[in-house]
């Protein structure tokens, strides 16, 4: 995978990229001729305007201007960015338990959103902090009170799947305006939890996409 992150070209790459531009297909010796510099010198230039993806290179014939500009490749990068590489470990509860040993849970796990299972391990619900501070307040006996009477029942969650790109959870998250998605796998009873997406999960692949160096 190719990554540029708002990559600061010198001088020289920048003329390099023009001459390419102007003149491509065009040898890396072409190049260093009209730069009067030797190919050696140039070598590490282009090899990094070609990881980056502004060059393109074909052996035995030269160097192609790609044609994409930064807003492109990074686009290019987010693209391949999918959650199962950056997908945790979700935290389940059956949806038999206790609304106060659902806020105990939460509050053990430290995670803002729990996803309940039936007894055949197929999501039927998800809690959210907010489902779980609305039902504390008031007298209810939180302890006689089981999860599935506050939660948020199919078919009105939000679901992804492993095989999905970041970037479009990252937009369902905004969009829905929620913590977390349950990462699903459909089986013939319905939908397994296998894993979470969090905001966290978002913003480390999004950290590590900015980190990228050549």
């Amino acid at each position: 995978m190719r990554v540029v992150i708002k990559i600061e070209l010198n001088k020289r790459q920048e003329q390099i990229l023009q001459i390419v531009k102007e003149n491509g297909p065009i040898t890396g010796e072409n190049i260093a001729d009209r730069l009067n510099l030797t190919r050696a010198t140039l070598r590490p230039d282009l090899a990094i305007l070609t990881m980056a993806g502004f060059l393109d290179a074909r052996p035995r014939v030269g160097y192609f201007y790609s044609g994409r500009s930064g807003t492109q490749l990074l686009t290019d990068s987010l693209n391949h960015i999918f959650v199962k590489d950056y997908q945790s470990i979700p935290v389940v509860v059956n949806e038999s338990i206790s609304v106060y040993d659902a806020i105990v849970m939460m509050f053990l796990e430290d995670v803002g959103t729990l996803f309940v299972v039936d007894k055949q391990s197929v999501l039927v619900g998800v809690l959210s902090r907010k489902d779980l501070l609305r039902a504390s307040i008031g007298k209810q006996e939180l302890s006689s009170i089981p999860v599935n009477v506050i939660m948020t029942r199919m078919p009105n969650i939000t679901m992804c799947t492993k095989e999905d790109l970041m970037i479009d959870v990252a937009k369902k998250l905004i969009d829905k305006q929620i913590d977390s998605l349950p990462v699903v796998k459909e089986t013939e009873k319905g939908y397994e939890v296998i894993g979470r997406i969090t905001k966290t999960n978002i913003t480390k692949a999004f950290v590590a996409l900015a980190d990228e160096k050549f």
